[in-house]
């Protein structure tokens, strides 16, 4: 019994203790729980103003870019808007001078159509001059035949010589008429043969641009191109001596240069590398020293082209090589190898025609303008250094005295040498064959003239030969011998200094004395 009291009080004891405990846990949960629930609201408090915060500060940023865009819009504006204004302007000062020389060509053409009437005036005049002289004749002859004081012997001798004087008028005639008749039928002829010689003759045009454009797969390629701070697009310029600009054309680069031959490896090293992908200083070098190398090759078979398609055989490698490098140069638009082409076959053509020999012709006519190829590089006109390069490489004196003339600076003595003037002249003068800037080229003709006139005793300046030659008449009163040999060294200086020019331009100073006196 007493156990079982004892058993029943333990378990009332565990039962108290347990309730006890219970309460105490609970009680803690409890405040753990509110502990808990208290920082929560906290930490969302806090998370929600650096949220409102973090807000804030990204509007105040996108508020200063978008100020910033508008900005740089307005600049840009700005800017565009003044090009354009310029280009306008400029638009203007050209179509004045249009209109400007439209009026002197029609002041021209009128004073040109007063000449001619001024001839026909004076043709009527020796017309009627040439019957009251022969009115005078007629009278002469009648008078002797009415004299009765003269002897028959004397008679006799004045009728002679009457009829001597009629017959050396009637053989001049003659003469004259037979010369105009043969001068006709030569000018007819050589029409004949440069006409047949044309027609056979057909060929496309090239002509010569300043830039080249390669596209690009995206505008995203434009980054790459130009790399970081701009050393790909320093190196591409470098290395193939082309300059690169990058525009806001969509998808394109522009490469600006003068020179075709490196122009065109500049294209094809910038395509292969858009291709390839890998845009850095060295594979840059890498591709274009490649293309480089490509590009000699290519103009060793252009050349061998040539000669296979005019049917030239034994020329000096080095020279085909030349030729080769001439589809890469341009003459007022004009691309010099198929100018050579053209050259050859007409001058091949008129001398099959005329019975002389075709070859030298042909040969002369390809390599007459063999020195563009280099002067570029070379001091001298491409005439000088064309027959410095056609003797230095086997050719015959035929062929090089042929190519010397075909700009007139020396005197043809073969008939060769005057069809490959002929055919030179042909090629270049064929409608659309050559351009150039109408405006450009009048400047640089009136400033030639002009620094010519600005020295002490000239009277007259000249530029002709296309301005290849500047002519100067001095006043003999003022200057004497010495002083001309020193005007057109003087003068040889300042064009120098003070244009720019292909080639060399002559200076001829002429001084005349003319010593006039009238007999009363």
């Amino acid at each position: 019994m007493i156990n079982t009291i004892w058993i029943v009080g333990g378990l009332a004891a565990v039962l108290v203790a347990a309730l006890i405990a219970w309460r105490t846990v609970r009680s803690r949960a409890s405040e753990l729980l509110a502990d808990a629930r208290s920082r929560a609201d906290r930490t969302l408090e806090d998370a929600r103003r650096e949220g409102e915060a973090r807000v804030r500060e990204a509007e105040l940023a996108a508020k200063e870019k978008l100020l910033q865009a508008r900005s740089e819009f307005e600049t840009a504006s700005r800017k565009r808007r003044g090009e354009l204004e310029g280009i306008e302007k400029r638009l203007l000062q050209k179509e004045e001078s249009l209109d400007r020389r439209g009026e002197e060509q029609g002041s021209r053409d009128r004073d040109l159509a007063a000449r001619d009437r001024d001839l026909g005036e004076r043709d009527r005049r020796l017309a009627a001059r040439e019957g009251e002289l022969e009115g005078l004749l007629a009278e002469q002859r009648n008078r002797l035949e009415q004299i009765a004081g003269l002897t028959a012997q004397q008679a006799r001798e004045e009728l002679v010589r009457g009829l001597e004087d009629e017959a050396r008028l009637e053989g001049a005639r003659i003469v004259k008429r037979i010369e105009d008749e043969a001068r006709e039928q030569g000018d007819r002829k050589a029409q004949w043969i440069m006409g047949l010689a044309v027609q056979r003759l057909a060929s496309d045009y090239i002509s010569e641009t300043s830039v080249s454009v390669v596209e690009l797969p995206s505008d995203e390629m434009k980054g790459r191109i130009i790399g970081r701070e701009g050393r790909n697009i320093r190196a591409l310029e470098l290395a193939t001596g082309i300059d690169l600009i990058v525009d806001d054309t969509p998808e394109a680069v522009i490469l600006s240069g003068f020179d075709p031959f490196r122009r065109e490896i500049a294209r094809v090293a910038l395509e292969r590398l858009i291709a390839d992908g890998r845009i850095h200083p060295a594979r840059i070098e890498e591709i274009v020293n490649k293309t480089r190398a490509e590009f000699d090759q290519r103009i060793q078979q252009e050349g061998d082209a040539v000669l296979l398609e005019l049917k030239i055989p034994g020329m000096h490698p080095e020279l085909v090589k030349l030729l080769g490098r001439l589809r890469y140069r341009y003459s007022y638009g004009q691309n010099v190898l198929q100018h050579s082409k053209e050259v050859a076959f007409l001058s091949a053509a008129m001398a099959a025609e005329l019975k002389v020999n075709t070859n030298v012709a042909k040969r002369a006519g390809l390599l007459h303008d063999i020195g563009k190829a280099i002067d570029r590089e070379v001091d001298g006109t491409h005439l000088e250094l064309g027959i410095e390069l056609l003797r230095k490489h086997g050719e015959s004196e035929e062929v090089v005295h042929a190519m010397a003339c075909h700009h007139g600076d020396y005197d043809p003595q073969s008939v060769e040498a005057v069809l490959v003037t002929a055919a030179d002249a042909l090629s270049a003068a064929r409608p659309g064959a050559r351009r150039e800037v109408l405006e450009t080229y009048v400047k640089r003709l009136e400033k030639l003239e002009e620094i010519a006139s600005g020295f002490k005793g000239v009277e007259k300046t000249f530029a002709i030969q296309a301005g290849r030659e500047i002519r100067v008449i001095v006043d003999s009163g003022k200057l004497n011998d010495e002083q001309a040999l020193w005007l057109s060294k003087d003068l040889a200086r300042k064009i120098e200094s003070e244009l720019t020019y292909p080639g060399q331009i002559r200076v001829t100073v002429i001084r005349e004395m003319r010593a006039v006196e009238y007999a009363k």
